[in-house]
């Protein structure tokens, strides 16, 4: 399991719709092969988000089998999401503001 904490920058936004996702879902790219879900947010990510995340993630493999994907986010991950995520392959990024 990867878990880092880095400052949060926007400088590789993707357009969504590229991966037919709602509009409001912020990607961005983190390196030449990983996509990042960011969730800018105070309140925890708890399971029910990381099914949603999940999900998410499956779309973005299906565009782009190439490509890995984290989770880029401000707010606490609960340790049994993290543990989900892991084992779905996805990456978790904690940032500061």
């Amino acid at each position: 399991m990867v878990y880092m904490k880095t400052e949060i920058t926007m400088s590789g936004d993707l357009a969504s719709k590229d991966f037919n996702l709602p509009p409001r879902i912020i990607l961005e790219q983190v390196d030449s092969n990983t996509v990042a879900i960011v969730i800018m947010r105070k309140s925890r990510i708890i399971m029910a988000d990381g099914r949603k995340i999940v999900a998410q993630a499956g779309k973005i493999q299906k565009s782009r089998p190439e490509v890995n994907v984290a989770l880029k986010t401000t707010a606490p991950v609960c340790s049994k999401t993290i543990k989900f995520l892991a084992d779905e392959g996805i990456q978790v990024i904690t940032t500061d503001r």
